[in-house]
Parts: C-alpha cells; structure tokens; sequence
C-alpha cells in the first residue's frame, strides 16, 4: 500500500494492518487514516480550547500531549446560531470548547508539495470547516488545510479589554500552524496559498492587505470579498446594542458568563435595525473586520493600492448576480432601485447612470444589480484593481454559470461557485443549488477551475492573462470558459468614486 520512502520518513509512523498512520506535531502525535490516494487528520487543535475568559480573548497556544491523539473526527463547531433556514445548526449549546482546529487532506507524495488553506464563508455569524471537503485538491498534488475559526461576537464583536478581530487573529494562528507543523505532512511551508469565499475571502483581503501576516502565505485567492469591514466606533455601537439588553459589561471576564445562544438571541433585533435602517450602518451584519490599526489599518483595497501584500500573488473574482439570491423572494413593491442607492448612500443620478449602461434592464433587476455591486464584486474587482496598480501580479475572474434552479431566477448567485470549487454536489448546500440534479456540464466547468486554483497554487499561473489597468483581463467561468476585456466595465466607472477615495 504505501513505499518504503513512506514508511521511513522523519516524523511519519505508518501503522499496518490497518489504514492508521501518525504523524507528529510540535504539540503532540495525532493519528489520522489513510487510503489508497490520501491521507486525512481531523480536528488537529491549534488553540487552546474556548473555556472561559478566553472565549474573547487572543488565542493562545494549546497545551502539548503525551502520547498518540486521534485527529479521526472533526471537532466541534464555534459557537454561532443557525445560519440557514431548514440546514440542521453546526453548533449546539454545551458543544465541546475545543473547537479551534484544522484539518489537513494529504497524497504525500514526497513532500515539498504546494499548500492550500480554506476559510469558509457564513457573514462572520457562522460557518465550519466540517461542511468542506478539499479531497480533490489533494488529489490533484496539493497538501490540503481547512480551518475553523471564531465567529459572531467571540470572533469580531467589540470588547473592551480584549483585541478586535479575534476570528482574524485565529486564522493568524492556525496558518502559523502550518508554517510550523506542514511539513510533517508533505506540504512546503514556504509556498503556501490561501483562499475562501464571502466571508473566508474577506478574511483573504484582510490577511494581505494586513501588517501581520509576517510571510505567512505566498499566494491568495479570494472568490467573492464582502462590504465587510467597519470602524472601531461603529463596532462600539453595535457591541452596546446587543451586550447592553443582557446587563453585563463588554468584558472579557464579565462575558464569559453569558452563554453564546444568549448573545446570539441579543443580536437578531440588532440585525433588524441594521437592516430597516441600511443607511446607518456600514454593513446589515452586527459582525465584520474592524479597522482596529492593528490587524488592518485601511480598507484593504486602499492598503493594497499602496502596496501592502505586494509580494503575494493574488486571483481575486465574484459571482456575476452577487445577490439575485438574496433578492429574488422580495415583494415586488420593495425592489425600488432608488431606495436602494439611497441606502447605499448613492448620489440619485446613480440609478440613471445603471439605466443608461444596462438598457432595458427592469427595477428588479437594477435592485439586485445594484446590491451585489456593493456587497461583493466592487470589493473583489476593487482588491485585483488595487493590487495590480501597486505591481503585485493580480488576476480576476467572474464566474457567469447560472444555477438551473427555478427556471434560473437565482442566475450566477452567490456561494455558486463554492461547490464548482470543491466538485462537491452530494451535500447539502449542493442539493439546495443544483435542486438535487447534476447539471450536464458541473464536472467539465468544475474540474477546470479547481485546475487554475490548483495551477496557482503550484506556480502562480492561472492560466489566463494577469489583469492590469490597460486591459483589464479578466476569466469568465462559463461553459466554455472565456477571457474579457472589463466585463463590468459600466459598474466599475458608476462605482470609481468609491474605489479612489
């Protein structure tokens, strides 16, 4: 089953008669499984578990063990709420509080191979790395890690003894993991990629356009970066809104007591508010990367544009209808494009511009156009933009294939892309995109974007043109796929205004 090269590599322990192997980390031995193609650990701590105080606080390292630790199972999920309505929760009260981990997907094929660390989506509000299976990554030569890491108010919520952006400063910890343990599992720490979807690829952005990421990682992918990120005062605010009703003061100490599904309780009116009066507030999520002058000064395409990240290599892209999902089941009477720009914090003129540049296109569908410019393909265009101006190499891509699902009114929706990434559609999440068919043309369209990622993370090619403000070159992910020239050329211009201020 596995050559003598296997058997006798420092650090490696294969255990026969069975399909056990162990490999041993700087805290500790853990034994995982193995197959005929990979070798796959799970729930690897890399933090000290969430217990008391710490639930707000940096991570901290774990403590070290003696003897062999199964790393079999996944761990427990990060506290948060049910996320999505009918989808059984990730968490529930009483979970285990070691939760911080990773897990890593390797073929082991010799070592020195390229690494590719996943951080999930979810609006900072929820999301785990359970829900993930990067096998084909692996499969195709790469060393493959998924991360959890924390999310709603133990993760970003504003505490006044403690750091901002704790789920930031665990994705820290658990990619300095990897630069000191990865190796042990076949993986090359000095050629490591990073990459994520919504939320995971606004951790992305953050990550690059950062000051501490210490050359943790070499490349970066970001599929979809949001409109989430918010001042220190206006995290404040929200902290106040959601701790103040529970009676305790926004410490660390004083919060430990209060259980995590009454925070999450606390929230939902805030959401609320956040969402009635759009206007007021920066994001509709209590959550999001504060720009705290620690872990990010500036928003990270105004970091990048002055050449923060520049030696990273990074694929920045978006779907082509961000928000159509979110849109879509709307009263017809609440779609109004102008009430939309006004939310924005548009000028009015704004509306007729889109008209001009999308002739013909219907108040609906100017509503979510509108939206998903904002919350997601104005960030992910803005950071290639940004990033290539100051001279790192950047490359973008729109990922234009539309969901089959009811008739195609959800169009190239959000998270679509997530299930062409890993060629996952047996789940879930897939089952609710795909409406439990395979679409003909899944596996071809699949396979090949998994092939630029990989590719990237091998080379730093993609296989398509690096963009560059003279031609904006950009890989449209359809069947076939395609390069343009500024495929959104008529929102980027409506939305300049933004970019350069």
């Amino acid at each position: 089953m596995h050559n003598v090269d296997r058997m006798t590599r420092p650090r490696f322990r294969w255990l026969y008669g069975g399909m056990d192997l162990v490999v041993r980390t700087e805290h500790g031995a853990v034994r995982g499984t193995a197959n005929d193609e990979l070798s796959i650990f799970r729930g690897i701590p890399y933090a000290a578990p969430l217990d008391g105080a710490r639930r707000f606080q940096a991570p901290v390292a774990p403590e070290r063990w003696e003897g062999v630790r199964d790393a079999l199972e996944f761990s427990g999920s990060v506290p948060q709420p049910a996320v999505i309505p009918g989808f059984p929760p990730s968490w529930n009260p009483g979970d285990s509080t070691d939760c911080l981990s990773v897990n890593v997907w390797t073929p082991d094929r010799g070592g020195g191979l390229p690494v590719m660390v996943w951080f999930h989506g979810g609006a900072y509000l929820g999301g785990t790395a359970a829900d993930y299976d990067p096998a084909l990554f692996a499969q195709a030569g790469v060393v493959a890690v998924t991360v959890n890491y924390r999310v709603g108010y133990e993760g970003f919520g504003w505490v006044a003894d403690a750091p901002s952006n704790r789920g930031i400063l665990d994705q820290l910890a658990a990619l300095r993991w990897v630069r000191d343990n990865i190796a042990a599992f076949g993986g090359d720490p000095g050629n490591v990629t990073i990459f994520g979807e919504s939320a995971g690829a606004t951790s992305v952005a953050t990550l690059i356009g950062g000051s501490t990421r210490s050359g943790l990682f070499r490349r970066a992918i970001a599929q979809s970066v949001g409109s989430l990120y918010c001042a220190e005062d206006e995290a404040r605010k929200l902290s106040e809104l959601i701790v103040g009703p529970l009676g305790v003061p926004a410490t660390a100490e004083e919060l430990a007591a209060v259980p995590s599904e009454a925070i999450h309780s606390a929230q939902l009116p805030v959401m609320a508010e956040q969402n009635e009066n759009r206007a007021d507030w920066t994001n509709s999520t209590p959550y999001a990367v504060i720009l705290d002058g620690a872990v990010l000064d500036d928003l990270p395409w105004v970091a990048l544009r002055t050449g923060a990240g520049r030696d990273v290599d990074l694929i920045s892209g978006y779907t082509a209808d961000e928000a159509r999902m979110f849109t879509v089941d709307l009263p017809a009477e609440d779609k109004d494009p102008v009430l939309m720009a006004q939310r924005l914090r548009l000028d009015p003129s704004v509306v007729g511009r889109y008209r001009a540049g999308y002739p013909g296109i219907e108040d609906a569908e100017l509503f979510s156009l509108i939206l998903s410019d904002q919350l997601f393909r104005m960030p992910s265009l803005w950071s290639a933009e940004a990033h290539a101006l100051a001279g790192g190499r950047s490359y973008a891509y729109e990922f234009a294939w539309s969901s089959p699902v009811r008739g195609g009114a959800f169009g190239a929706h959000h998270g679509l892309d997530v299930p062409f990434t890993f060629g996952t559609v047996a789940d879930a999440l897939g089952k609710a995109m795909f409406g439990g068919e395979v679409p003909p043309d899944f596996e071809d369209l699949s396979a090949e974007l998994r092939e630029a990622w990989v590719s990237f993370a091998t080379t730093g090619d993609p296989g398509w043109p690096a963009y560059t403000v003279a031609d904006r070159s950009a890989r449209v992910w359809n069947v076939p796929p395609t390069v343009v020239a500024d495929p959104i050329k008529v929102s980027r211009e409506i939305w300049q205004h933004r970019f350069q201020a």
